[in-house]
């Protein structure tokens, strides 16, 4: 591995391994098959591309996406590395010369569509040559259990065997159990030799607001990010078009990307955007795959996506460089409606997984904990950390909470004098006293709530209203969007405080900050024009050149010689030669003009972690006032915070082994004793870790609010038996 570490500065300028990557390549090298699962923007390339420059022979990477294939050629040459591709959109010309290029044996790595591989010219061509690693990207296409089989993919199997002097391996981004056990049982990969890379990805922040007005929300957020690059998603190719609109309208550059467009206008639309010409592309989800833009600086969620899994892979599209980048969703129950519409499409029995999966993701969005704990919880994997300190969630100030009581019992009346049949923005219709027609032709400007909730605009209203609902006082009907009243808003009407936030104390709700750092911005901008300048000449995306993070290294520790160039995240041997002469007199000129000296490059960058003592502290007290028998709604009262809060703290406290009286448990469950004996078995079964399975055991009888309370019950039943064993 000295070689490869060698390799790893000298030619990709990089002075550390991310990740897993190490243990990647040294398999790799020991000629093991292997199976890497490693999510977008991890750095999977680098496994294949490092290992094809220490073995002699050729290394081909299979992959579908050939934007993406033609962009890690361009990058692998801009660093002095032979590679070369073969693909349907090559000229005659070029093909040929390709095929000679390999012939000849003048390439190191070869990128590959798989129709290409299977044809027999090409097969032919691969067996008459010494090929040392064959890279089978996107690898979950291989099974039919995965979600984007290709037929296609299942014959590399057979290529795998025209060449068995060559190591496979197969990555993949998204693989669940069942894909990642079809994809190494089809290439013979042993358990052993199978790498599974952490689901956190560090450097982006994640924030959720309600859509109150998404334009307006939109364009505050751009204000937070301008002249950096980004995506915003949209549902429908109308939506696409008529935001791209009215951020042109707005002096934002933008253009839309969808399938209904043109070809060619996609083509010089993407280009645009990759070449940095426009800044920002408004785009269904057929935008993205093969994009390795390394500095997409943010991604914004302007309607719901369909599930955590597409919403992952569309934030993985940002800030592959590993500088920080901003993920904001938007969320409405407007866009639940209409994803539950699509999904009563479906055939029936894919509509019970579909809406797990909206569950899931509705979960993610209302959950007033951590955002990451949530997401990497819904892949299998557990954050230890109380706080990521990159969500909104664990970077709000804790507040006062205010008496929400009054417009708790309106809210709740009206959607009670209503029939319990209508969603958020009818309620607040009548609460307002609107004139609207389903108004008066369902006879609500007769109620006695009509027109008692001229106090909060429609925008205040939704926010408490998602307040309501996360407090547990309404449920959402998933399927209709209509409110229904719970248990505890029965105990609202009967006089019990509600607590939370008031509408002028939240603030933008998830906002999100683009975040300060320690590098000059008006050098960056001088050296991000010198990029753009040289990458029009050759022809290439300015991130081929360097990377947003090496131009940031540049603009924080002002490089003045080529040593110290050469020291610069991204700068190798054959990027030094290439462009010291033209970045470092633009450095030199600007630390001249305003008295700036050299500085000692830092060492690697960690996320701050704020002190959890003050939370610590709360957590005992909540703790000891439960054990002392107070029930967790007095606590909460007390305390100043949710109900919901005080679970969670008494659940951390469980998970660290804490002691807790099980009767206050079993005093806040809601169901019988039949359907507790199940959820109680379910837990015995399935373990306390996840909630998921135990949901899906359950079929989804039993909500998760409830599990959270009956997950508590069995743990500190547990903990007491074994106590008393002991």
């Amino acid at each position: 591995m000295d070689d490869a570490r060698r390799l790893l500065k000298q030619t990709f300028g990089f002075d550390e391994f991310w990740p897993l990557q190490e243990e990647v390549v040294g398999n790799v090298l020991d000629k093991r098959d292997t199976l890497a699962v490693m999510p977008t923007g991890s750095g999977k390339s680098l496994c294949y591309q490092l290992p094809a420059l220490l073995f002699s022979g050729l290394t081909v990477v299979v992959s579908p996406l050939i934007s993406l294939m033609q962009d890690q050629v361009d990058q692998l040459q801009a660093a002095g590395i032979a590679a070369v591709s073969l693909n349907s959109t090559l000229d005659y010309p070029t093909y040929t010369r390709n095929v000679a290029r390999i012939r000849n044996r003048e390439v190191r790595l070869l990128y590959v569509a798989p129709e290409t591989l299977l044809r027999p010219e090409t097969l032919v061509l691969l067996e008459r040559l010494a090929v040392d690693c064959l890279t089978i990207d996107e690898a979950h296409c291989i099974s039919e259990w995965g979600h984007d089989f290709r037929p296609e993919y299942r014959q590399l199997v057979d290529v795998r065997r025209r060449l068995p002097d060559a190591v496979c391996l197969a990555v993949t981004a998204t693989a669940t159990e069942h894909v990642r056990r079809d994809i190494k049982q089809s290439l013979q990969i042993t358990d052993a030799d199978e790498f599974l890379a952490s689901f956190d990805r560090k450097n982006l922040f994640l924030a959720v607001q309600t859509k109150t007005n998404g334009l307006a929300q939109t364009l505050a957020f751009l204000e937070q990010h301008r002249e950096q690059s980004g995506i915003i998603y949209c549902a429908t190719r109308r939506r696409v078009d008529e935001l791209a609109e009215a951020l042109a309208a707005h002096g934002w550059q933008a253009l839309p990307y969808h399938a209904g467009l043109d070809d060619e206008v996609r083509r010089r639309h993407q280009r645009r955007f990759v070449h940095d010409e426009v800044p920002i592309m408004v785009a269904t989800i057929a935008f993205g795959m093969g994009i390795d833009k390394s500095n997409v600086r943010f991604i914004v969620h302007y309607d719901l996506p369909k599930n955590l899994e597409s919403y992952y892979q569309q934030i993985g599209r940002a800030g592959r460089d590993g500088l920080r980048a901003d993920c904001l969703l938007l969320y409405s129950y407007g866009d639940v409606a209409t994803i539950e519409y699509f999904i009563r499409q479906q055939e029936r029995e894919q509509q019970r997984e579909a809406r797990v999966r909206l569950e899931a993701l509705l979960g993610f969005a209302e959950t007033g904990f951590c955002r990451r704990r949530s997401l990497l919880a819904y892949f299998g994997e557990t954050y230890a950390a109380e706080s990521c300190e990159m969500c909104d969630n664990c970077l709000v100030e804790e507040k006062e909470l205010e008496d929400l009581t009054v417009p708790a019992q309106k809210f709740l009346s009206c959607v009670k004098r209503t029939g319990e049949m209508f969603g958020a923005n009818h309620i607040i219709k009548v609460l307002r006293g609107s004139r609207a027609k389903r108004v008066l032709k369902q006879g609500h400007d007769k109620l006695s709530t009509y027109g008692i909730g001229r106090e909060f605009s429609a925008d205040e209203w939704k926010y408490l209203a998602n307040q309501f609902v996360e407090l547990g006082l309404l449920t959402r009907d998933v399927q209709y969007g209509s409110l229904k009243l719970t248990g505890k808003a029965t105990d609202v009407f009967r006089g019990e405080r509600v607590y939370g936030l008031l509408p002028d104390a939240a603030g933008p709700a998830g906002a999100v900050s683009a975040g300060e750092d320690d590098h000059d911005a008006a050098l960056f901008k001088l050296l991000r024009d010198k990029r753009m300048e040289l990458a029009e000449g050759e022809g290439v995306p300015p991130y081929v050149v360097f990377s947003d993070r090496s131009l940031v290294e540049m603009a924080t520790t002002f490089p003045r010689s080529r040593a110290s160039f050469a020291r610069i995240h991204g700068v190798g041997e054959y990027k030094l030669e290439k462009y010291a002469e033209a970045f470092l007199p633009v450095i030199q000129a600007y630390c001249e003009t305003n008295g700036i000296a050299e500085k000692a490059k830092p060492k690697a960058r960690r996320h701050r972690r704020r002190s959890s003592s003050g939370r610590g502290t709360r957590r005992k007290r909540v703790v000891r006032a439960y054990n002392d028998g107070q029930s967790i709604a007095k606590i909460a009262q007390e305390v100043g915070v949710k109900e919901q809060t005080v679970l969670n703290h008494l659940w951390r406290a469980a998970e660290e082994g804490g002691a807790l009286r099980a009767d206050g448990f079993l005093k806040l469950s809601r169901v019988d004793a039949g359907m507790r004996d199940r959820v109680l078995n379910a837990f015995a079964e399935e373990g306390v870790v996840y909630l998921r399975p135990v949901y899906d055991a359950l079929e989804g009888a039993v909500d998760y609010d409830e599990l959270r309370v009956l997950r508590l019950y069995f743990v500190s039943r547990e903990q007491a038996e074994a106590d008393e064993a002991s």
